[in-house]
C-alpha cells in the first residue's frame, strides 16, 4: 500500500504484527508518553498482539526508507466496528501529516475487511490526538466544551463511506 512521497522521501505502509521488532521503537516511545502524561502505560498490555492480526484486526507501520516513522492498529470491537488503537508518530517525525496517513490507511484496511464503523478513545491529556480525530472527520461522543479531565477517555466514531458488504 504505497503512499504519496512526502518531502522527497518514499513512504510505504507495511502490514505486520504488534510484536514485530520493527514496531518496538514506536511502541516504546508511546509507552514513555503514556507514563509521562498519565503515570501508567497499562493500556499497551491490555490486549494480546493476536487481536491486532487478520482476519479481524491489523497492525500497520508507516515506513520511510525502511524505518518506522508512524503506525497504528485496529481490533474487532463488534461485528461492524473496528476499534483503532496505538496510533503514534515518532517524535522526530511529527508535524508532517504522518498520523493522518496512518489513519487513512487504517480506514481503508478496515473498510476492505467489511467494517462500516470505526471507534476509538484517546486520553484527556492528548489534545493533539483530539485535534487529529476532529480534523479527520471523527464524531466526538462526548461534550467537546467540557473539560477533558472531567470526562476521562474521549470516545470518537466515524462511519466508513464505502465498506464492503
Amino acid at each position: 500500500m504505497p503512499l504519496t512521497p512526502h518531502r522527497e522521501s518514499a513512504l510505504s505502509v507495511r502490514r505486520t504484527t504488534a510484536d514485530d521488532p520493527l514496531a518496538r521503537p514506536l511502541l516504546d516511545e508511546l509507552a514513555h508518553e503514556y507514563l509521562s502524561r498519565y503515570g501508567s502505560a497499562h493500556d499497551l498490555s491490555r490486549y494480546p498482539a493476536a487481536e491486532f492480526a487478520p482476519p479481524h484486526g491489523a497492525f500497520l507501520l508507516l515506513l520511510e526508507r525502511g524505518g518506522p516513522v508512524a503506525g497504528g492498529a485496529y481490533r474487532r470491537y463488534d461485528d461492524r466496528t473496528a476499534e483503532l488503537k496505538r496510533i503514534w508518530t515518532h517524535s522526530a517525525h511529527r508535524r508532517r501529516g504522518l498520523a493522518r496517513q496512518v489513519l487513512a490507511a487504517l480506514e481503508r484496511d478496515a473498510a476492505d475487511r467489511g467494517y462500516s464503523r470505526l471507534y476509538l478513545t484517546t486520553g484527556p491529556r492528548q489534545p493533539e490526538a483530539k485535534g487529529l480525530y476532529l480534523a479527520s472527520g471523527y464524531r466526538p461522543l462526548f461534550d467537546v466544551s467540557a473539560d477533558p479531565e472531567s470526562i476521562g477517555p474521549l470516545p470518537f466514531e466515524k462511519f466508513l463511506e464505502n465498506p464492503k458488504p
